[in-house]
């Protein structure tokens, strides 16, 4: 045990500087959870809301809002009915409840309530780091309007070149929450309000104390708790879905449960607050909402179809991978169209709304080629011209990508991609996962009974279109693993099906239809149970002090227009955390970045040491951060960075790779200037550069 002790700072007062609390040290946190995110300082609930993710109970009624903005939504689907508030009640409390779960299991991974600054941005590795140092710039620029333009006149990403990065990654969320911190703690500070707390933490094992803040003040903690919030009201949406589609609350407790029980297949946001589909995905789940009151309405109005535009820009504009699964949404429809279950007025009318939406993010997006060259954009063309005509168009990576999962095709920017385990073949221990949980028999049984009920399914074309949507999910997911997060929700709402009296009224009267229900979640409780309880026996805590040690040197030893060049993961890390320029970064869909990370990625090839450092100088690199372990890791046969190599430079293939060479001894071609035991950084020499 360790203290942990009150910090005072400009916003709180003597009152509490005598305040002390003893808790689980960061090395030393106690298996059975206590001084978890749930042991709140007074032993309450209410405590971990107010000082574990800084909601006093003003800010949390403002948090579960969010949730209230779906009644609108809830009254146009079920109308006006004395059951009407209890539905809406129930859908805030599993939304609470998502919320709450996910929570627990990212304070209980990270230990997040006693990190550092600096090992809160350390946490986000990656993508993520790289995304929410776009949320750092604009909260600590003079104004919201410079933070603003500092992001779309950006010079440090891809140094030296000067980027628009709100057009490049999809940064509207950051923009979006970085204006409510601004005005979360401008209000806050005018009326004297404190915002956070702050400790200082002793971390033991001769490491130096840190200050570790907790609240809505802190940028991290307000960060991630709007991320969970919206995630939380995903889980409402999926409540209210399953009951719509199902016509029984029963069936939205199945479509609840099923995705509890299979949290993990269904969801990383516990995992990575800030990647992309945490901001997307939940405004999927209200897109396919709207779009199935739609198909199940002759004549949807006006409203609706505008509603379901917005929904599709909510959902495309935080993510450039959104407009590959609208691909199959509209692929889905149209196959129905085809197969005579959808009408061509309301097939061309989805279309349109769904043109407009991708014309509206093309102009938000300040002309994002990706949106127009797309698989998406040529299939909206494609289908609209078939009441007429035909037509196509493609992308580069992702075809190539698709080329190699069906030929022995391969090239380094494929492999990049395949020599990942969330880009590989879906693992036979998922399908496995899927059994033991029911999910994937109860969904074979439904799509079975809907394909084999053809005269009743004429007159439900929503359930062919769901049918079809799922063997849409299902080849992504099997294709490439990380799309798994598409096809197990999917399956989960399908499962609400087995409520409906119109699939399964055979069963008998209603209750002995709930009363099969209930036994097959019993069953399904079985392995979900478990799988939850394995989610919150984890007991974990972040640390990495080697790469906090590389960082804090960075900080104290170069200047602040070095430009640094290495691992996209550890770039992301150096530009959020230092500040300094980089010149290659996680953001991989992008062309031209994919050409300059090769040109970085040459160390781990068996390239000479000369053409390596040209390159470097080419790029205009002060530093390269040289980690061994990308050297010699391999995810599986052939996938080492080497060995990735040798697919397109057979000249030096057999040779010893350049970075292990340059790991013994970076002299004459480099010098080194800081080594621990992860982290290497070389110094590149400055002839034959211009001066900046």
């Amino acid at each position: 045990m360790v203290v942990k002790s009150r910090k005072p700072n400009a916003k709180d007062q003597s009152s509490e500087k005598d305040r002390s609390q003893s808790v689980s040290g960061k090395s030393k946190r106690a298996k059975d959870g206590k001084g978890s995110a749930f042991q709140s300082k007074n032993g309450l609930f209410a405590g971990f809301i107010r000082n574990k993710l800084g909601l006093r109970p003003s800010a949390f009624a403002r948090g579960i809002s969010v949730l209230v903005l779906g009644k609108a939504l809830f009254l146009s689907l079920f109308g006006q009915s004395p059951n009407l508030m209890c539905l809406f009640s129930t859908a805030l409390i599993v939304g609470f409840l998502h919320w709450y779960h996910l929570s627990h299991i990212f304070e209980n991974d990270r230990h997040f309530s006693h990190m550092s600054s600096l090992e809160k941005e350390m946490a986000f590795r990656t993508e993520m780091g790289l995304y929410y140092s776009y949320f750092k710039t604009i909260i600590e620029a003079p104004s919201f309007m410079d933070g603003l333009y500092m992001i779309m006149n950006d010079r440090l990403t891809e140094y030296p070149l000067v980027i628009n990065t709100l057009k490049r990654f999809n940064l509207y969320p950051e923009v979006v929450l970085a204006s409510w911190y601004r005005a979360y703690t401008s209000t806050m500070d005018f009326f004297g309000i404190p915002t956070k707390m702050c400790w200082t933490i002793n971390r033991g094992e001769d490491l130096d104390p840190v200050e570790s803040c907790e609240g809505l003040g802190d940028p991290a903690y307000f960060y991630v708790t709007f991320v969970f919030l919206l995630n939380g009201a995903m889980m409402s949406l999926f409540f209210i879905y399953g009951t719509y589609l199902s016509g029984s609350r029963l069936g939205g407790t199945v479509t609840v449960l099923c995705f509890f029980f299979n949290h993990g297949e269904s969801t990383r946001v516990m995992w990575t607050p800030p990647l992309r589909e945490s901001f997307s995905y939940p405004f999927l789940v209200l897109q396919m909402l709207l779009l199935t009151y739609i198909l199940r309405t002759r004549n949807p109005s006006k409203n609706t179809m505008m509603a379901l535009g917005i929904s599709n820009i909510f959902f495309m504009l935080p993510w450039q991978f959104a407009q590959f699964v609208l691909l199959t949404q509209v692929a889905s429809l149209f196959a129905s169209y085809i197969l005579g279950y959808l009408s061509p007025a309301k097939m061309q009318s989805v279309l349109v709304t769904h043109m407009i939406s991708l014309a509206v993010c093309f102009l938000l997006m300040f002309g994002n080629s990706m949106l127009l060259t797309s698989f998406y954009a040529s299939s909206l063309v494609s289908m609209w011209l078939c009441f007429l005509i035909f037509g196509a168009s493609d992308d580069a990576h992702i075809s190539s990508l698709i080329k190699s999962k069906f030929t022995s095709y391969q090239d380094f920017d494929t492999m990049m991609y395949t020599c990942a385990a969330e880009f590989d073949f879906i693992e036979t221990e998922t399908l496995i996962r899927y059994i033991k949980t029911m999910l994937l028999p109860v969904n074979v049984l439904i799509v079975g009974f809907i394909a084999g009920r053809v005269s009743l399914v004429r007159c439900f074309s929503f359930l062919v279109y769901h049918s079809l949507q799922l063997v849409a999910f299902a080849v992504l997911a099997v294709l490439i693993m990380r799309l798994k997060l598409f096809l197990t929700p999917h399956m989960c709402i399908i499962s609400c099906l087995i409520c409906s009296r119109q699939l399964f009224g055979w069963v008998g009267e209603k209750f002995k239809l709930q009363l099969t229900v209930v036994g097959i979640l019993s069953i399904m409780a079985v392995q979900g149970v478990a799988n939850l309880q394995s989610q919150w026996d984890i007991i974990g805590e972040f640390s990495n002090f080697p790469q906090e040690e590389l960082l804090e040197w960075i900080k104290d030893n170069t200047r602040p227009n070095a430009v640094f060049a290495g691992a996209m993961p550890t770039m992301a890390s150096v530009k959020l955390s230092t500040g300094r320029a980089i010149v290659n970064h996680p953001h991989y869909e992008d062309a031209g970045l994919r050409e300059r990370t090769k040109m970085v990625y040459a160390m781990y090839s068996r390239k000479p040491a000369e053409v390596v450092k040209r390159n470097l100088i080419k790029l205009q690199v002060d530093y390269f951060i040289l980690e061994d372990s990308w050297c010699t890791r391999r995810s599986k046969p052939g996938c080492s960075m080497p060995e990735i190599w040798d697919v397109e430079d057979d000249e030096n293939a057999g040779k010893v790779p350049l970075c292990t060479v340059m790991w013994r001894d970076s002299r004459p071609h480099f010098s080194t200037v800081f080594h621990n035991n992860i982290y290497k950084v070389l110094q590149v020499p400055k002839s034959v550069r211009d001066m900046r």
